[in-house]
């Protein structure tokens, strides 16, 4: 296990924001010695004592020094006003607990490069569990060397550990920082002479916590470990003790990694950088064709596809294609990044250029070799599925989608969309055979265009339970000249138990054009209620409240015309509840009220 700590994360992004990100290399420091600060209204040097403040309690303090603002004698905790007063000339900034994030988020991209299991231990650092891939790097010492290296490169001084177990690592770079920064590398087995010597403050507990040990006279690690372990256990609690363990390598520290690992990943590490989108295609087919055999030997597809670009400058551009279907074919794979690239266009900042690009197999799913025919094409469903394979990467995995049935009576909640890509979702080689035996037999046709949300219309009858001679829908009258129905769905009353009974009809008019129009009882919902009422299952208030309230809410506008049809259409249509669809649409409970949910054609 690598630990990371930056112990003025704070002060390195102010610095790094107003100086740039090579501040700490010799040649900035000696133009800020060249060209000192003359007055109080000039800009601060490099070189500038900086303290970062924050609200503490009812008190402005120091959150967070620099190197030169600790030798000075300042440390967290001290008011601002005390500092200033101290040191007239302070640079003091107001802390930004979001850029500090961003700025630890950003680093641990950056480390992705070395190993693709790395924690985010916020505030302090990172942990980065490099079992496996130290050898790569030369080994243990020239890795941690050249993450430091890098990282004060970029502006950012590190404190760095390696150790067998993660909380001995982070013991050893958790103490306070001093001028010259932790660079430790503990074998196993050596953990209790390193840790030992230790302060209190490195096993990160509360400062009152520091403060009643060390009123006992315990000031090391070593000191906590020679007392005994019941005692501590009934006096401090046993976080203490957990806490101690870890540090001394005796328990484990389970690290969780801000990515996912991938099943399969291929790199290239370049000498020169590259910029054109034509040198990053053949990278990833090149990539691919390395990920193909991996693939094949496992019997396996891809699903999902991430493609990572490490920039010069530590930046770190991520681009990621789905599949309908499992594939494993690097022609395809390369074409989907390529629609994927020109997709996002300028999307990209290349900077400088890229120095290493690596393409990781984020899912797999299971592929068996299918027979092709004989002349030598592929299966009828790769033409579909290499269709939805384009346009998700050229216009975005959610813009493909298909319905998949839901058990509802309602209409607009018998289906849900989802997109067609990734893993979880069916092959698309097999999609509209999946479809049709996934979807329902219906007892009646439905309409081609199924409304987002039902719109009121007015209705003229012979019959309360017939079917309608004219209605005025979006101000425009209908005749009709044909009806066929009712087809009678039933209310689902463990969703919503004021839900009428609709009674649906398929209308024609004398145009010629076909609608989807359904009835709603009112007295079914008021008995519904009722009953409820007698049983005492919901208490929904008075009968007579509910029907004074039903009559309020039957006041609905007509839509004006031209109005989107889908334009209401809630995300998920099982979560729609429509209460006004219970309530009569004129005064009288036993006026049914219409309303239109679909046009055929």
């Amino acid at each position: 296990m690598l630990a990371l700590a930056f112990p003025f994360l704070s002060t390195d992004r102010i610095r790094r924001q107003s100086f740039g990100a090579a501040w700490r290399s010799a040649a900035s420091r000696e133009a800020a010695a060249r060209s000192p600060r003359e007055g109080p209204h000039e800009s601060p040097g490099i070189a500038e004592p900086l303290v970062v403040h924050g609200r503490v309690g009812n008190a402005d303090r120091l959150v967070a020094v620099c190197e030169r603002a600790a030798g000075l004698g300042l440390s967290v905790g001290t008011g601002l006003a005390e500092a200033r007063a101290r040191f007239p000339g302070l640079w003091a900034e107001a802390e930004d607990v979001s850029a500090d994030a961003a700025l630890l988020d950003a680093a641990a991209d950056w480390c992705d490069r070395y190993t693709p299991l790395v924690a985010i231990d916020a505030p302090y650092g990172l942990i980065l569990d490099i079992s496996g891939c130290a050898h790569l790097f030369g080994g243990e010492g020239a890795m941690l060397r050249d993450v430091v290296r890098r990282l004060e490169r970029a502006g950012l001084r590190a404190e760095a550990a390696v150790a067998s177990e993660a909380g001995t690592a982070q013991a050893l770079v958790s103490q306070r920082p001093q001028m010259t920064p932790v660079r430790r590398i503990v074998a196993t087995g050596d953990e209790a002479a390193h840790v030992a010597p230790l302060a209190l403050a490195s096993l990160r507990l509360a400062p009152e916590m520091i403060a009643r040990l060390a009123r006992l006279g315990l000031s090391t690690l070593g000191d906590l470990a020679d007392l005994p372990r019941p005692s501590l256990v009934r006096r401090f609690g046993a976080d203490l003790l957990t806490r101690l363990d870890r540090a001394f390598g005796r328990a484990g520290s389970p690290i969780s990694p801000r990515i996912p690992v991938p099943a399969l990943s291929a790199e290239r590490r370049l000498f020169e950088p590259v910029s054109l989108q034509e040198d990053i295609e053949r990278l990833v087919l090149a990539l691919a064709e390395r990920l193909t055999v991996d693939l094949a030997t496992r019997c396996e597809g891809g699903r999902r596809f991430d493609l990572a670009l490490f920039r010069v400058d530590g930046k770190v551009e991520r681009v990621g294609v789905a599949t309908a279907a499992p594939l494993r074919d690097p022609l395809r794979i390369a074409r989907l990044f390529r629609e994927r690239l020109t997709g996002i266009g300028d999307a990209i900042d290349v900077g400088f250029g890229f120095d290493l690009v690596r393409l990781s197999v984020a899912e797999t799913a299971a592929v068996a070799d299918r027979q092709t025919s004989l002349a030598g094409g592929g299966a009828n469903g790769e033409a579909l599925s290499d269709l939805v394979d384009r346009l998700g990467a050229r216009l975005g995995e959610n813009t493909v989608l298909t319905a998949q049935p839901v058990q509802s009576h309602r209409p607009e909640r018998a289906e849900r969309r989802h997109s067609l890509l990734g893993a979880g979702h069916p092959a698309s080689g097999q999609l509209a055979s999946d479809a049709a035996a996934a979807t329902p037999p219906l007892l009646a046709p439905r309409p081609v265009r199924l409304l987002g949300t039902p719109e009121p219309v007015e209705a003229a009858y012979e019959l309360p339970d017939g079917a309608p001679l004219h209605f005025r829908w979006r101000k425009a009258l209908h005749r009709v000249r044909r009806a066929e129905g009712p087809e009678r769905i039933a209310p689902e009353w463990w969703r919503d138990p004021f839900e009428g009974t609709r009674d649906y009809y398929r209308v024609e008019d004398e145009a010629g054009r076909r609608f989807w129009l359904f009835r709603v009882d009112a007295s079914d919902a008021l008995d519904a209620a009722a009953d409820l009422l007698a049983s005492g299952e919901e208490d929904f208030g008075d009968r007579e409240d509910f029907e004074d309230g039903a009559e309020d809410g039957a006041a609905a506008s007509v839509p004006e015309a031209g109005a989107r049809d889908d334009a209401a259409a809630p995300a998920d249509p099982g979560a729609a509840a429509f209460p006004a669809f219970a309530a009569p649409a004129a005064a009288g409970a036993a006026r049914p009220s219409w309303y239109m949910h679909g046009i055929f054609a």
